[in-house]
């Protein structure tokens, strides 16, 4: 079955499997450091309280058996090794059914985490990474060449990434369609990166470029993807200039990572093809069941793509292998920033002695310029923005979060860039207002120093202590 595989994309294969197995490094890493204060036993939303109203079937996840702390760090620190032993080529070394098996068993690892991880783990790249995982474990090793109707499935799913994201945003938000957003987005975006005071600072012009350049891109660009080559690799290509450029305009995650590497995967690199066997009859026919069974399954994302009432980043079965995706549909005019604060006094008055928590990753203090973490995914950082946008959004986890600031809970300071009390000495009362922030300009940055500019507008929490302390008090 010469027509199966398709020898020349040797290369790209590995690239592109080596390139994944870097950011499921990541997904594993971020849930390994930041899991005990948000999802864990103590947590702001604990995993076993989720499991006993989520039934399997819903949710699959080896945590559904068996649930701790210490279970759940040893399944993430698995999942850095086998990431690790992918980004080495382990899988090269193996059978290629051993192989295969190694790349589905970090996909079913990061599914049991996606699965019970809740509002932390609602982002759209959670899906796309699972989706893009399950698909990588049947591109084969080194001892086939890599099959067509895989390498045309990736090629699927970057085109939906791409023109679902497209048509998400046309439809969405005038200013996309009056090649304005830009002069709002890199100042209101959910993580600005080092570059992205200097983003907002171009000429406006320069953001209509932007814009329209996005358009081209995502909506004209994704369905060169399925041309002869090397028109599609140009195509790809072009994404992946995108995608750098909004890696240096800010911090999304590995959301621009895995679509890079997705892209990746349409490039045809000038190396010759090395000698390999001709595929079994087995993994042929494993291949052809599981494209077959996908195709039927993208029913769903692209009605949803067709549809007037388009949605983004949503799953369409438990084991998230066909998804919906797209960002920012709408763009905020106005950035909108959650500060919290704490006091040891007594009696919480305004001129209190109230000392601010510093984010690692959000704006706090408006002479902090903001650095660099993506790909490595803050999740608390990332809802504190949805919070500004409004409390509703913070409806399930936001007393949580400062329950454990009254405690002074350990696991939860440890997400924090700082915290403003000693650790045995806790704040008596908590409380959050409501900040706009808006960048400087290029005056103000030199005379004063400072990259933001912010200014009061209203109460989010009022000062909050723990029932137990309001109890002995009265």
């Amino acid at each position: 079955m010469d027509w199966f595989v398709a020898p020349e994309y040797w290369l790209g294969r590995l690239v592109f499997q080596r390139a994944l197995a870097v950011v499921y490094l990541f997904a594993f890493l971020s849930a390994a450091l930041q899991f005990r204060a948000l999802i864990g036993e103590r947590g702001i939303l604990p995993v076993p309280r989720h499991l006993a109203r989520m039934p399997f079937k819903h949710a699959p996840s080896v945590f559904h058996l068996h649930y701790s702390d210490r279970f759940f760090a040893a399944w993430s620190w698995a999942g850095c090794a086998v990431s690790v032993a992918l980004v080495a080529g382990l899988d090269s070394q193996l059978p290629l059914w051993a192989g295969m098996v190694l790349w589905l068993a970090l996909w079913a690892m990061y599914l049991s985490i996606v699965n019970v991880g809740q509002t932390w783990y609602s982002f759209g790249w959670e899906s796309l990474l699972l989706e893009v995982g399950f698909l990588a474990a049947f591109l084969g090793n080194d001892k086939v060449a890599p099959p067509v109707v895989v390498l045309f499935l990736l090629r699927w799913i970057l085109f939906r990434v791409e023109f679902g994201a497209g048509l998400i945003k046309i439809r969405g938000d005038a200013c996309w369609r009056k090649l304005t957003c830009l002069d709002y987005h890199h100042e209101t975006q959910p993580m600005p990166g080092p570059l992205s005071w200097f983003f907002h600072r171009l000429p406006r012009p320069l953001h209509r470029v932007e814009v329209a350049a996005n358009h081209v891109t995502q909506l004209l660009v994704p369905v060169l993807l399925f041309t002869p080559q090397p028109i599609a690799t140009v195509a790809a290509s072009l994404m992946i200039v995108t995608q750098l450029w909004l890696v240096l305009s800010g911090n999304f995650a590995w959301l621009n990572w895995i679509t890079i590497v997705l892209a990746l995967s349409a490039v045809r690199f000038p190396a010759a093809a090395p000698g390999v066997a001709a595929p079994p009859l087995w993994y042929e026919i494993v291949v052809l069941t599981v494209a077959a069974g996908l195709i039927v399954l993208s029913y769903h994302p692209v009605r949803n793509m067709v549809s007037r009432g388009q949605v983004m980043n949503r799953s369409f079965d438990p084991l998230h292998l066909v998804n919906t995706y797209g960002a920012f549909g709408s763009v905020s005019r106005i950035r909108y920033e959650v500060v919290i604060e704490g006091t040891a006094e007594a009696l919480p008055r305004e001129d209190s002695d109230w000392r601010e928590y510093e984010f690692k990753g959000k704006p706090g203090d408006p002479r902090r310029w903001p650095r660099q973490f993506a790909p490595y995914h803050l999740r608390l950082d990332w809802l504190m923005w949805f919070a500004a946008l409004s409390p509703a959004y913070a409806g399930s986890w936001f007393g949580g979060l400062v329950e454990r600031l009254l405690e002074n809970d350990r696991d939860t300071l440890r997400l924090l860039r700082r915290s403003p009390f000693p650790p045995d000495a806790p704040p008596r009362f908590v409380r959050a207002r409501l900040f706009r922030y808006r960048y400087t300009t290029w005056q103000e940055l030199r005379s004063t120093g400072a990259c933001w500019e912010r200014t009061y507008v209203r109460e989010f929490l009022p000062p909050t202590r723990l029932a137990a302390q309001a109890a002995q008090s009265r």
